[in-house]
């Protein structure tokens, strides 16, 4: 890993720094991250996707191509046969 000093900056009333480009493309940074205390450490990382994401698209190309049939096959209790729906 690369390693490089930068200057810690006065921003307003905040303090910042310069991450170069390259830094941020490697990481898949791009316009927002997750900020963090480790230990001695300040870290970013990418924000997590929400869970299930992209899964409606999915299900919509399974289904038209028709592929969704069931892998297992339909499978029941012992006792179903007495239920009445």
């Amino acid at each position: 890993m690369k390693r490089l000093q930068v200057t810690i900056r006065q921003i307003g009333n905040s303090r910042g720094i310069v991450i170069p480009k390259p830094f941020l493309a490697q990481v898949g940074l791009e316009h927002e991250a997750q900020i963090t205390v480790e230990g001695d450490a300040i870290v970013l990382r990418r924000l997590a996707k929400p869970v299930r994401t992209g899964w409606a698209a999915a299900a919509k190309r399974v289904a038209e191509k028709e592929d969704d049939e069931l892998v297992m096959g339909e499978f029941s209790n012992a006792d179903d046969s007495d239920l009445s729906w």
